[in-house]
């Protein structure tokens, strides 16, 4: 286990927990492309797998970890949930996510309702979607 003295576990509000195959990996993804900090990691007994991993991106905090069969906890991708970073600048965001390796899904652009935004899907299958204001 690693934690830095200071560590304080989230405090409140709703905090995506995410199950991946690759935790470790997927920690390393989400600091280069979301600017992500990691905070805490707890190593599996196999020492190999994470059993918490939590992540400081844009603010907010987002835990992970692997998933773990043996314990009910297969990866199940879900199309009905995305990750959303509301971010100053959306489109140094997105092409920094994009250089680490995600995959566009909704193209990043000016909508109606008055925000520039897009979705991607992470190497790992988990969905995001960023915006901030339209600057037209």
């Amino acid at each position: 286990m690693s934690q830095s003295p200071a560590y304080q576990p989230p405090a409140g509000g709703v905090v995506p927990h995410v199950n991946v195959e690759g935790a470790s990996d997927a920690s390393t993804f989400y600091q280069r492309a979301f600017g992500g900090r990691e905070l805490f990691r707890n190593v599996a007994e196999d020492g190999k797998r994470l059993m918490a991993c939590h992540l400081q991106i844009n603010g907010g905090s987002f835990l992970l970890s692997d998933c773990f069969p043996e314990w009910g906890v297969t990866k199940q991708p879900s199309p009905t949930v995305t990750m959303h970073l509301q971010v100053d600048d959306v489109d140094a965001w997105w092409k920094r996510a994009i250089d680490a390796g995600a995959k566009e899904l909704h193209p990043l652009a000016d909508q109606f309702w008055g925000e520039r935004y897009g979705r991607l899907q992470d190497p790992f299958g988990v969905n995001w979607s960023m915006a901030s204001p339209s600057k037209r």
